[in-house]
């Protein structure tokens, strides 16, 4: 197992063609408030890699981070935030597509949802919308030590239920407790060096 991934922040885009250009890449995406960033900081072993905030929808931008030479992960805003103007969000929606439609180095998308309140209508389109574009994705379960222990193997079923998944697809993790990170880490070195 690798140890903490020294990602390191190249840039913010708000456009595909404005980043860097990549051998390899995976993608975080998901519900505003899924804890993308408090992820990528544990992955990093980092407190401050990634920017987190109390207010829901601060990712507003594209935001690349280099993993060796030659390869990157990005954070993508999140969607479902209701308190943005209509126009803002319709214009990250627009950036998102783009980005993930376009960029070809795409080794697979983490689509983060939140294990405590499994996914939501918002989750299951992105995974739909995945899906009907031949994209790549992996489901990444959020916030496992919010889930209470007597009710987690339930809980796991239902979730991957919800996203079309046998239990076993899913990765669960958590940012403030460890867990399931080491394997995340894993993961993500492998997507990237192979």
């Amino acid at each position: 197992m690798p140890g903490p991934l020294d990602l390191r922040f190249v840039t913010s885009a708000d456009r595909l063609d404005r980043l860097p250009p990549t051998r390899a890449e995976v993608a975080v995406v998901g519900r505003s408030n899924v804890g993308k960033s408090s992820l990528l900081n544990a992955v990093a072993h980092r407190t401050r890699l990634a920017h987190t905030s109390k207010t829901p929808g601060r990712t507003r931008l594209l935001n690349c981070f280099a993993y060796g030479d030659d390869a990157t992960v990005v954070d993508c805003p999140g969607y479902g935030y209701a308190q943005a103007p209509k126009n803002m969000r319709a214009g990250w929606q627009r950036m998102i597509e783009g980005y993930l439609l376009g960029r070809d180095e795409l080794v697979t998308i983490l689509v983060l949802v939140d294990g405590e309140i499994g996914p939501t209508k918002l989750d299951v389109q992105m995974l739909e919308w995945l899906d009907h574009h031949d994209r790549p994705w992996t489901v990444v379960a959020t916030k496992h030590d919010k889930v209470k222990s007597s009710g987690r193997d339930k809980r796991k079923r239902e979730l991957a239920e919800g996203c079309g998944l046998p239990p076993g697809e899913v990765l669960w993790v958590s940012a403030a407790k460890g867990t399931g990170i080491d394997r995340l880490r894993g993961q993500i070195h492998t997507w990237l060096t192979a």
